[in-house]
């Protein structure tokens, strides 16, 4: 498991039982993911109401280097939305591309506050 793997994972309902298989991303640092049995992970969700928030990136499956995570459609990462689950139940699909990891970080520090 590495840091901005793209991953299939059971995600729980908020406000709701159940849960519904989702895509995500990896946010712990890769160092953590080989010493623990568990990984944080942040939300993505095909809901792009709030894609101009500062803490949501939007995913435009439509570029060349988006095609490649496997993402089905135009999908946005909630960096307010962290949750650690055990590896064993997290199946790796691909990673993000570069431009994109640099932009999660931002988006990352202003759902936590960090400057």
């Amino acid at each position: 498991m590495k840091r901005c793997y793209v991953v299939l994972l059971s995600v729980p309902f908020v406000g709701a039982a159940g849960s519904k298989i989702r895509p995500a991303v990896v946010v712990q640092n890769d160092l953590l993911n080989k010493t623990l049995r568990e990984t944080t992970i942040v939300a993505l969700t095909s809901n792009l109401s709030n894609a101009h928030q500062p803490h949501r990136l939007f995913i435009d499956v439509s570029t060349a280097d988006v095609k490649a995570t496997g993402l089905l459609t135009n999908s946005v990462v909630r960096a307010d939305r962290l949750q650690t689950d055990p590896q064993s139940d997290i199946h790796k699909v691909s990673a993000l591309p570069v431009a994109l990891i640099l932009k999660l970080d931002e988006c990352l520090k202003s759902a936590l506050g960090i400057l």
